[in-house]
């Protein structure tokens, strides 16, 4: 995609965003998006261009790592409930609950009751939150085993993105197989009409950016009036005398 054209739909997409965001604050509306994928798909860069355009005052970033002990001493979901915005907030998540059946899963993390038990857990989890109000966004941000070495190993080459190199990353890679099952299955056991997931072709970061945009736009803009309401008129009134 040429970069010009690329940076101009990019712009116009945050623009847009950022008026559902307003509208979505003073109508009370909540969102959820839901960021899951390879490593070096993607997840991050796209983030950050999503929460660049957005308000941050109703904005949370959550970067989901393995929980803390005393995560671990709860009920396991326990920790994303206390992450869900109140009403006129939008929360991203980097990584998710989604955990359960993924790296759980093939790590050993979870037993195999606990994980297949988890499928329904979810369900009903965004089943509530859905009966709630919530509008949810999962995207699933895929990219060839090729794709992702070259984007390694242009880290490694990079001072500024060396330093997210970890073992994780290449015995995740020799895993991939397994993940490559954990996600086909996650995809087809959890994406009911109300919280479907979409998969994301990341193989272009740019067009990969801009899908991810329109999906979110798409679901959250939904029903939603995005027209600025009008100015007090007194607020108006006074501005226009004041000296």
């Amino acid at each position: 995609m040429d970069r010009g054209d690329y940076k101009n739909l990019l712009k116009t997409k945050q623009e847009h965003l950022n008026l559902v965001q307003q509208a979505m604050q003073r109508q009370g509306e909540r969102g959820i998006i839901v960021f899951e994928g390879w490593d070096a798909a993607g997840k991050g860069s796209t983030i950050r261009r999503i929460a660049w355009c957005l308000d941050p005052r109703n904005l949370h970033v959550a970067a989901i790592t393995a929980p803390t002990t005393l995560e671990l001493n709860g009920h396991w979901l326990k920790r994303f409930w206390t992450r869900i915005p109140s009403r006129g907030e939008i929360s991203i998540f980097d990584r998710s609950w989604y955990g359960r059946v993924l790296v759980e899963r093939i790590e050993g993390f979870a037993s195999e009751a606990e994980w297949q038990r988890a499928y329904r857990e979810i369900n009903e989890f965004e089943w509530s939150l859905a009966e709630e109000g919530y509008r949810i966004v999962k995207l699933f941000l895929d990219i060839s085993p090729q794709t992702q070495l070259h984007r390694l190993k242009s880290r490694l080459e990079t001072p500024a993105k060396s330093w997210k190199l970890t073992k994780e990353d290449i015995r995740n890679r020799e895993q991939w197989g397994a993940y490559e099952q954990a996600y086909e299955d996650m995809m087809r056991e959890c994406s009911p009409p109300h919280a479907p997931w979409h998969k994301v072709d990341a193989n272009s970061k740019k067009e990969a950016r801009l899908t991810c945009f329109d999906i979110i736009l798409q679901r959250f803009g939904q029903g939603l009036d995005i027209t600025p309401p009008p100015v007090d008129p007194d607020v108006s009134q006074y501005l226009k005398q004041a000296r």
